[in-house]
């Protein structure tokens, strides 16, 4: 069946996307991805002996892709053009959902509320946090060469 399903998403593939790369996963899946649409589709055996499992989703910046948007089950023997119709579907269905969040924009945004909030600041780079404690060390330097001039130290 791998072997199977390795040469139909290279048949697949040429019929959906000019570009297109074809590789087997972790899972044993066959995915093709479509960079220039930043789509992908996977096939994994279903249930059934003759049943393929379709998915797809899109591609992220970056290169990741998000978890697929939707799935169905196409027996290979109804042709390949009944399989492409069912992927142009997912497909359709992929591009007309909301874009997934980036994991990695999350933290982004984060990091850029924090350096709004810097910014926010007016001319003030260093909290008064940090000069207690630039006063308290240079109060310790300060006691610590004073011991060594009046004990000669």
């Amino acid at each position: 069946m791998r072997a199977r399903l390795r040469e139909t998403a290279e048949e697949l593939a040429g019929l959906l996307w000019r570009e297109y790369i074809v590789y087997r996963d972790r899972s044993g899946e066959v995915v093709i991805r479509g960079e220039h649409v930043q789509r992908w589709i996977s096939l994994a055996p279903a249930g059934g002996s003759d049943e393929v499992l379709v998915r797809a989703g899109r591609i992220l910046d970056g290169g990741t892709t998000a978890p697929a948007r939707s799935e169905t089950v196409v027996p290979l023997s109804a042709g390949m053009n009944d399989l492409a119709a069912a992927c142009r579907r997912l497909l359709a269905d992929a591009a007309a959902a909301p874009a997934p969040r980036d994991p990695g924009a999350a933290r982004g945004g984060r990091a850029e509320k924090a350096a709004k909030a810097r910014h926010g600041r007016k001319g003030r780079h260093t909290g008064l946090g940090s000069w207690v404690v630039i006063a308290s060390v240079l109060g310790v330097v300060g006691l610590c060469a004073y011991q060594i001039v009046v004990h000669g130290g």
